[in-house]
């Protein structure tokens, strides 16, 4: 039984990568859920993708493969988006990234994208995403580190700032030319190192367990709830990475 799980930056150092029973792939652009969905795994996890630099995962490849019965899941980055917009088609949303943007308490993509390093560095993420940015400043509140009115300004200055940019580094720096009180920053700064909350490395972990609690159900197919339909714009992406046409 075989799964395959798109990751990169949101668990790029993580012991679950280690996981034997998983076959692990890099971030996803458009074309390869299709590639792998061809291979016929009995499922296919989706966590990080590309965009910006390369054409993103494309909703058509994910139906296509929930329709060849393979069981598709999506948390924490480009998954929890995918997973939004395809739920009703059958994909399975997991974590509270995923819920937030189901429920339209987030609507931004910018909120879980950040700028990464290559393949070689293990896609090591160099900027935060505002989901993490928006958990680790809540969790700053409920601790004392910074006051409520000092975490409402840190939250506006990162979220006003272009997801490249966004670090604990910059955000801080914005706070002390917001003049927030210099002993709240302080606190803060010491604060983070052991204390912040990466929403998205948990959301991760979830979809892995979801995935091995599917593994050990051993389910049949998934059965599509739809028809999948061949068009002409699904053979050009077929034609455009050079890959067989997909049974009908």
């Amino acid at each position: 039984m075989r799964v395959a799980v798109f990751a990169g930056p949101t668990l790029w150092d993580d012991p679950v990568l280690k996981t034997g029973a998983i076959e692990w792939h890099p971030p996803a652009s458009q074309g390869d859920v299709y590639r792998v969905a061809r291979t016929k795994p009995f499922a296919i996890g989706l966590i990080d993708g590309r965009f910006e630099t390369s054409l993103s995962v494309w909703h058509k490849e994910i139906l296509w493969a929930l329709s060849r019965g393979i069981h598709v899941y999506g948390a924490a980055s480009m998954g929890a988006l995918r997973a939004t917009e395809l739920t009703p088609f059958g994909m399975i949303g997991i974590g509270a990234i995923f819920r937030d943007f189901k429920s339209g308490r987030l609507r931004d993509d910018d909120e879980v994208a950040v700028l990464h390093g290559p393949r070689e560095l293990r896609y090591c993420p160099l900027t935060e995403a505002m989901v993490d940015v928006r958990a680790t400043i809540a969790a700053g509140q409920a601790a004392r580190v910074i006051s409520a009115k000092s975490a409402d300004a840190l939250l506006h200055s990162a979220k006003a700032t272009f997801f490249k940019d966004r670090t604990w580094a910059h955000t801080l720096q914005l706070g002390s030319r917001l003049r927030l009180p210099k002993g709240e920053l302080s606190r803060l700064a010491r604060w983070l190192p052991a204390n912040r909350v990466e929403r998205k490395r948990l959301d991760a972990r979830a979809l892995i367990r979801a995935l091995r609690r599917l593994m050990a159900a051993a389910p049949g197919p998934h059965r599509a709830a739809f028809g999948f339909s061949h068009t002409v714009f699904w053979q050009t992406l077929i034609d455009d990475h050079r890959v067989e046409t997909p049974l009908r």
